[in-house]
């Protein structure tokens, strides 16, 4: 039978049997003391009397060999320990009636018989043997007239508080056990209940065992024995077993391992278990190794499957990117032992997007798992094909020459534009390749990896670039103008972030008179090194990055804060608008609307006076959307201008749906007016257009006076070139426009 060491009921046996011990010499000492009282202070006839209470002696004595631990098991024990708890008290009160002292001998017994019985059999029966002290000790003042009162009373105080005292020793006492039973109550659940099996392994025993080993491995907690364990370990695991257990024992107190090893199950199959083992061996409470066993079978199978799922691409069931790095950096380490070469090819499938729009997600899971399986069919055994995610894909070959790789490449573009049916539809992919070489290297890493990655991906943007549905391959310059262009990047930020960009303005003035009726605000770059950059060095890479979506809000607010405080700065300049570009990203942003209106609550400028431009491609983009953005934007009360106007492709019907106050006419136009018929021809159009819709019309670019004149005399309403000025700063507009107001004001 395996022990148990937590057992309520063993320890309340054992409790009692010591203190049934106890209190045989508690009694054995009161009865010493009766001899002692009579020996020295009874009057005559003591020998029968001390006779009688040495046998008494020799009886509590000898009693102390009898079986207490397993009597006091008995039912009936408590009830007979109470009784001779009681008995005892009446002998020590009747052998007080006649001591010459009994109010003083007969307290000191009766506080000593109170203390045993309450630690003994409970704080109710101590209390009621205190009380029966407390009535005997009034008895027998009775009985002994002439006592002093006060010391009675003092001592029956003094019994009082010994009765109290034990009854509040006796409750914390009990409250203790019950918290302490509570705890092993506990401890015993969580080890029976656990996930664990735990165990006690002695020198060739088993000293304990949970009765969970019975939910986890099928086995009987209580006829589990030392052989068992061996036959229950997997043959080809022994060896590490005893080896672990060995060195847990050599180890010393409070060692601690684990290990992985197969169990034996009731039902006949091996199970995976994870075995924790805690040297115990010097605790003498416990004297054994302590064994948490542990069920990881289904653990292991997640962890496989975990696995799987990490190096697999659940789509198509191909390796996936970590699976692709690890391949490229073992094949890199052991070509280097030749001087051998590995390359990727990258493969970008082209309007992907459209199919999972179109038609779903999962018809485009379906298109990738056909383009899959074509282009497994094209690639040798040896290669490694691979989804990146998204609609990327990638070859791995090892030493395959430059006419081998195109070769592969044009072979994978010809399966991808093979039609592949999706329900009643007939889809035909194109795709841009981009192919990379490395030459292999000893100390390769994912770095390594990374960087051939890095440079297919390059190849592969360079044959977007050059018209989709080609072939690419790596060229040290690609790296070079990716660079430039991070490093672009970094610096658009970066004087984003110091604040480095400003705003200068181009007068607008009204053609016939001249008179400066607005400004264009345009972009600067104060650059720390290189002074002040012009729009063209940093405008498309701001555009590219969509940093130009910042870059425009700030520009943006600057205007409509600066224009504003000449509105109320300058006499006479109270009218004088502002016209600010809007970019195709900007006009992208679905926050455009609540950027302009934030930027108007801001200044304080009138709404009126602010002139949103965009240019005629962007009006062309997503008619119905750009028509709902305009709307909104015209709702908040600023005016709208089209760019450029004359160098798209805008049609009459699609311009007369848009909400458009201003066309301006592209300087291209201006330039020639005077010698070129057709430009003059082109510029009078545009104005008979804008009156037949009623719109006004800005000419751009003006440089000499003969162009201001004719295009006055074709109706062209305002004007804006270097003839009136060139940009300037906002003071030095500021100035231009206070001179000009001046001269009104005074004219007036």
């Amino acid at each position: 039978m395996v022990m148990r060491w937590t057992d309520g009921e063993r320890s309340r046996v054992n409790h009692l049997s010591r203190q049934i011990r106890l209190n045989l010499w508690v009694f054995a000492a009161l009865t010493v003391l009766g001899m002692v009282r009579v020996g020295f202070a009874w009057p005559g006839h003591r020998a029968p009397v001390l006779a009688a209470l040495g046998a008494a002696v020799l009886v509590l004595a000898g009693a102390q060999s009898l079986r207490w631990d397993s009597l006091a098991g008995r039912p009936w024990m408590p009830r007979a320990v109470v009784a001779s708890y009681s008995a005892a008290l009446a002998v020590h009160f009747l052998f007080c009636l006649a001591d010459p002292y009994a109010q003083l001998i007969f307290p000191v017994g009766a506080v000593m018989l109170t203390a045993a019985a309450a630690t003994t059999i409970g704080s109710r029966a101590g209390l009621g043997l205190g009380a029966a002290g407390l009535v005997g000790y009034g008895a027998m003042i009775v009985l002994r007239p002439g006592a002093d009162v006060v010391l009675t009373t003092s001592i029956a105080s003094v019994m009082l508080a010994v009765a109290g005292l034990c009854l509040l020793t006796a409750n914390n006492r009990r409250h203790h056990l019950a918290e302490r039973r509570a705890a092993e109550r506990r401890t015993v659940a969580l080890m029976e209940n656990g996930s664990d099996a735990v165990l006690a392994v002695g020198e060739g025993e088993v000293r304990y065992v949970s009765s969970s080993i019975g939910r986890i491995l099928g086995r009987d907690a209580d006829s589990l024995t030392f052989a068992d364990l061996g036959e229950m370990t997997h043959p080809d695991d022994v060896e590490r077993i005893n080896a672990f257990l060995g060195d847990l024992r050599v180890a010393g107190a409070g060692a601690t391992g684990s290990l992985e090893t197969r169990t034996l199950h009731s039902d006949g199959t091996w199970i995976d278990t994870e075995v924790t083992g805690t040297n115990h061996l010097d605790d003498p409470d416990i004297r054994a190794v302590i064994l948490s066993v542990r069920d990881v079978s289904t653990q292991n199978a997640l962890r496989a499957e975990l696995l799987r799922q990490a190096f697999e691409d659940p789509v198509t069931g191909l390796p996936n990117r970590a699976l692709l790095l690890d391949r490229i950096v073992t094949a890199v380490r052991r070509h280097a032992r030749n001087g051998g070469h590995v390359s990727l090819l990258l493969i970008d499938l082209e309007d992907f997007k459209k199919i999972n729009d179109t038609l779903g997600h999962m018809a485009g899971d379906d298109f990738l798992r056909t383009v899959a399986q074509r282009m497994t069919s094209v690639v040798r055994p040896s290669d490694t094909l691979a989804r990146l995610g998204g609609d990327e894909f990638a070859v791995f070959v090892e030493e395959l020459d430059e006419l081998g790789l195109h070769t592969l490449a044009e072979r994978l573009l010809a399966e991808i534009k093979l039609p592949v049916r999706l329900g009643t539809s007939d889809l035909i992919g194109t795709a841009s390749i981009g192919i990379a070489t490395l030459k292999a290297t000893q100390d390769a890493d994912v770095e390594t990896a990374n960087e051939l990655m890095r440079d297919a991906d390059l190849a592969m943007y360079a044959a977007k670039l050059g018209g989709r549905d080609r072939i690419a391959v790596f060229d040290p310059s690609m790296y070079t103008a990716a660079v430039m262009e991070a490093e672009a990047r970094t610096e658009l930020e970066r004087g984003l972030g110091a604040d480095e960009f400003t705003v200068v303005y181009q007068p607008i003035v009204d053609l016939p008179s001249g008179l400066l009726i607005g400004v264009e605000a345009l972009a600067r770059w104060q650059h720390p090194t290189r002074g002040l950059v012009g729009p063209d060095s940093f405008i498309p890479q701001a555009e590219r990055t969509g940093l130009i979506v910042p870059l425009g809000a700030h520009v943006l607010r600057v205007a409509c804060h600066e224009v504003a405080g000449w509105h109320s700065a300058i006499p006479g300049a109270e009218n004088v608008r502002v016209s600010i570009n809007l970019s195709a990203r900007q006009f992208q942003e679905p926050d455009l609307v609540d950027t302009v209106r934030a930027a108007l609550a801001d200044s304080g400028i009138r709404p009126h006076l602010v002139v949103l431009e965009i240019t005629e491609s962007l009006l062309m983009h997503d008619v119905d959307a750009t028509v709902v953005t305009l709307h909104e934007l015209r709702e908040l009360g600023v005016q709208i201008a089209v760019d450029d106007f004359g160098t798209g492709y805008s049609s009459l019907s699609y311009l007369r749906r848009f909400p458009i106050d201003i066309l301006k006419i592209d300087k291209a136009f201006i330039d020639g007016i005077t010698d070129d018929s057709d430009d003059a021809t082109l510029a009078e159009a545009v104005v008979g257009l804008g009156k037949a819709l009623r719109l006004s019309t800005v000419a751009e670019g003006i440089e000499h006076a003969d162009q201001q004149e004719m295009l006055s005399q074709l109706g062209v309403t305002y004007g804006q070139g270097y003839l009136f000025a060139r940009p300037g700063s906002a003071d030095e507009i500021a100035e231009m426009v206070r001179a000009a107001y001046r001269k009104q004001v005074g004219g007036q």
